[in-house]
């Protein structure tokens, strides 16, 4: 039937069909194009989506779906269901998006696959297949789609940008918290009144009473299934005169009540018929066909169902709506539900099919069930194995419902609790946990569930609750099993930094304190670190600079278990800057941020970037900063879990953008208050004392500089806001807080030893000193300074020579220091510093113009990631899966790149870049 045909017999929907034909028409044009259609049960969106499929669809690949809310529970199913017809073209995948995605559906055994990898490889599958012809995917009731898939599809709408494919939703209002809020979208309501009345018409063509109608029509609010199945359930007497009218019952209950009193008059075969039908929603027709002989039940059962207008059956079973799948199963007897349950699992089979086959013998039991409860604990073990937390949760929950052995209990609800805090669902891991602590518990049970409780408050909300449970728990362990204790100390340790100046009874020195006095019997690059952080807190810089460098070596070798270097990387890279080892800090924080990348562990990969981002400040690769906290941007997306943005707001700082720190500034230390991340407000302090050094304001750089400064356990970014306090203080006219802040600055930078160290130390001596002295330090500090990869307090110590030049009137040593300082500023980007220098090369009798920043602005920060990436040769399919794109959107992006450049190809890119 041709598009116009179909628009007819859809009464009063010209608009939205109208829509549905642009967007097909936009996506056979090569845009991708996103839509959710939202409305009330029956409203009549899966009369659209069959428009749109069986219409203008016909023109495309269509790919469709539904949710079945009885699947809700089984991870990927929603995916795999749209996914299956296209997995020919799996082989097409970059292997570890191709691997993923197998894992995920169950077709080999892997490694479990991060989830986001997996919504990378679907993004890629899409694409892959929409080359061969524009893509439509049509999923319906997409609110009972399992929740990794419903995350995973509202991913790749979000990453679909020049892919010819279509993402075409349809979802009951009430779940306004889907995924897809935000998404374009099209309230689809009831008909207009006319239309509302003719529709009437076709199924109410006795004399009725016309204020009759026009009640029915007010009453269903122009609701299609509504007016169509409402007069069923209603005698002639009651609808002539409205009598049946009276029921107030919300329109959902209503329509289900009616499609449940339909049922009731149906043959007992026929029912049970329909309640396979609705509790094995795959559509497996050979599996339905022999439950239904264990149910001694004739297929032929199917034919008054049929007559009745509630079920299809073609390829199969399709029924009549959603609302008559949900009315047959809570209708049913509680026998017949167990009884075709059972019927339904003893013909699954269990080697291609074993959870939907415990799902249904779990729900067939009719008390605890040992094997059963078994059998759902190998089910909640494949679910994980497949990324699929919630779906290990809720087999081990069903599986505590069904445990009648009070010793296993426990080990079941904490290994159900753990998962739901996986999954991110904090709140009902806490109500397991709950449960679990009203029974007798071993030493070794008490003290996992007090970690999982830290655990939990940890990255719940990173706050003061979270140092001291994992320091409880970590000394419960410490009895029971030693490497597992340190372990918890070492987060413990880790959540005390963070957690930092918010800390409240305990604080990241009684941590340390704990650490230090626990036994340790092993030498494992963990327990480096923990001895070497522990000692840096508690003994002083002195002391725990070596047991710190025996740690960094231990990491540097690059024979740390992988599971740990997820884990602790990032700690290891902190102690890196925090005893000022620029070459350690490189080698750690490469590593892992490619082991992050490789893992497609965005969680970690969120902390990676975080750390690998503040080297690229003080090297002034600013470029680099920028596209790293660009990718952070796109996981903080993609994971829907928005870190503060300390990154944009220290590039911002470095880069000299007052307006742009202003903005950020009061919302960045609201929201890392809120999260309890007292070393994310250190973070803010020290980035606005560089913002107002390089802009000249030292009095506010002073007042902020002292607040960075006041929390030195938190070391780093606390240490750091000395060297600010320092320049501030001088510059200001306070040089007894400045000869402060130096003491206290050289008991760290004495001990390091390292020329970043030194240098830095030696430039704030010179800012103290007078005459000679000052300038043997200012030539200390260029020369150590030039010997580390931290470019820009190399040119920082070259601008704050030559301004002590220029006021010593000595001119031409003066030009000479500041036109090098001026120049590697403003390649840098270091806008605030480098006006600086110009100003006070003017001072110095040098003419010369403001550099423009043009070029470094042309690109969109996207197209700028995308360009240097090229550049360093990488392919658009390696590139696309850095930064959660499809090849061909990378090459629409590097298409525009070039436009930009007046170049025609990537051969070109790489020195037009180096020249820009």
């Amino acid at each position: 039937m041709r598009p116009h045909q179909l628009r007819t017999e859809l009464r009063g929907r010209q608009s939205e069909c109208a829509t549905l034909d642009a967007l097909v028409g936009r996506v056979r044009a090569g845009a991708s194009q996103v839509l959710v259609l939202r409305g009330e049960a029956g409203v009549g969106k899966s009369a659209l989506l069959d428009y749109l499929a069986n219409g203008p669809g016909q023109s495309c690949r269509v790919a469709r779906a539904a949710g079945v809310e009885s699947e809700v529970e089984l991870p990927f199913s929603g995916l795999h269901q749209l996914c299956a017809p296209m997995l020919g073209h799996l082989d097409r995948l970059p292997g570890p998006q191709r691997d993923a995605l197998a894992t995920a559906f169950g077709m080999h055994v892997g490694p479990p696959p991060d989830r986001f990898l997996v919504g990378l490889a679907v993004l890629s599958l899409l694409a892959e297949v929409a080359e061969e012809r524009p893509l439509v995917c049509v999923i319906d009731d997409a609110q009972w789609f399992d929740p990794i898939s419903a995350q995973l599809l509202a991913f790749v709408a979000r990453r679909q940008f020049a892919d010819p494919v279509g993402l075409v939703f349809a979802i009951r209002s009430g779940h306004e918290d889907s995924e897809l809020t935000g998404q374009p979208a099209m309230d689809v309501r009831g008909l207009r009144d006319a239309d509302a009345h003719a529709l009437l018409a076709t199924v109410l063509t006795g004399d009725v009473d016309h204020r009759v109608r026009e009640t029915i029509v007010a009453e269903t609010r122009g609701n299609p299934l509504a007016l169509l199945e409402l007069p069923r359930g209603l005698s002639t007497a009651e609808l002539s005169f409205g009598f049946g009218l009276a029921d107030a019952v919300p329109l959902e209950t209503h329509l289900e009540q009616g499609f449940s009193q339909r049922l009731a008059a149906l043959p007992g075969p026929t029912r049970l018929f329909l309640l396979a039908a609705a509790l094995e929603p795959v559509g497996d027709l050979g599996l339905l066909r022999r439950a239904l002989q264990r149910l001694d039940v004739d297929y032929a059962a199917a034919v008054p169902a049929m007559r009745a207008g509630l079920i299809e059956l073609s390829g199969r079973v399709r029924f009549r709506h959603p609302l008559v799948r949900s009315a047959v199963a809570r209708a049913a007897e509680v026998t017949d539900l167990r009884a075709v349950h059972l019927a339904l699992a003893e013909e699954t089979d269990p080697e291609l099919d074993p959870d939907r086959r415990a799902w249904h013998r779990a729900h067939a039991a009719s008390g605890p069930d040992e094997e059963v409860a078994v059998e759902l604990e190998g089910s909640a073990d494949r679910a994980r194995a497949r990324g699929g937390l919630a779906a290990q949760a809720a087999f081990l929950e069903r599986a505590i419902e069904l445990t009648d052995d009070p010793a296993r209990r426990p080990a079941r609800i904490l290994a159900a609790a753990t998962a739901r805090h996986q999954s991110g669902s904090s709140d009902k891991a806490l109500a397991l946990l709950a449960d679990v602590e009203t029974t007798p518990l071993d030493g070794l049970t008490r003290a996992r569930v007090e970690l999982l409780r830290a655990q939990i408050a940890f990255f719940s909300s990173r706050g003061r609750d979270a140092p001291p449970l994992l320091l409880s728990a970590a000394r419960r362990m410490e009895a029971l099993d030693e490497a597992a204790a340190r372990d918890i100390y070492l987060d413990a340790l880790a959540a005390s930094l963070l957690v930092g100046r918010l800390a409240g009874e305990v604080g990241a020195r009684d941590v340390a304190r704990a650490a230090r006095a626990a036994p340790s019997s092993t030498a494992r690059p963990a327990d480096l670190l923990l001895d070497g952080v522990a000692a840096l807190i508690t003994d002083g810089y002195a002391e725990g600079v070596p047991p710190v460098r025996r740690a960094l070596k231990a990491w540097r070798a690059d024979e740390v278990p992988i599971g740990d270097a997820l884990r602790w990387l990032w700690l290891a890279t902190h102690a890196a800057h925090d005893v000022w080892d620029d070459e350690s800090w490189e080698v750690l924080s490469t590593r892992h941020l490619r082991l992050a990348r490789q893992a497609g562990a965005l969680a970690v990969l969120q902390i990676a970037l975080n750390s690998r981002m503040g080297l690229h400040f003080f090297a002034g690769e600013f470029a680099e900063a920028a596209a790293l906290v660009n990718e952070l941007s796109t996981v903080n997306e993609v994971m829907a879990n928005h870190l503060p943005p300390y990154g944009a707001l220290a590039l911002a700082a470095w880069q000299g953008r007052p307006e742009i720190v202003s903005g950020l500034t009061r919302s960045t230390y609201a929201e890392g208050g809120a999260r309890g991340e007292g070393m994310g407000l250190t973070i803010v302090d020290y980035s606005s004392a560089v913002l107002h050094n390089g802009l000249g304001r030292y009095q506010e750089a002073l007042r902020t500089a002292e607040q960075g400064a006041g929390y030195p356990d938190e070391l780093g970014f606390s240490t750091w806001s000395l060297v600010e306090l320092v320049e501030a203080a001088a510059r200001s006219g306070h040089p007894d807080r400045a000869a402060d802040a130096l003491d206290e600055l050289v008991r760290t930078t004495g001990a390091s030893g390292t020329d970043w160290a030194l240098g830095i130390e030696a430039r704030s001596r010179a800012q103290v000193s007078q005459g000679g002295a000052a300038e043997g330090y200012y030539v200390e500090a260029v020369e150590r300074l030039d010997r580390t990869r931290m470019r820009v307090e190399h040119a920082r110590a070259q601008l704050l020579y030559g301004e002590w030049l220029r006021r010593e009137n000595r001119r031409r040593d003066a030009r000479r220091q500041l036109r090098s300082a001026y120049d590697l500023l403003s390649d840098m980007g270091s806008e605030a510093f480098a006006e600086r220098a110009r100003r006070e090369l003017v001072a110095a009798g040098e003419r010369l113009p403001r550099r423009s920043v043009e070029a470094r602005e042309a690109f969109t920060a996207q197209e700028a990631q995308i360009a240097r990436l090229a550049a360093e040769g990488r392919t658009n399919p390696e590139i696309g899966a850095e930064l959660f794109l499809s090849p061909r959107t990378v090459e629409w992006h590097l298409h525009k790149v070039f436009a930009k450049l007046g170049i025609g190809s990537r051969r070109e890119l790489s020195g037009t870049l180096l020249n820009a």
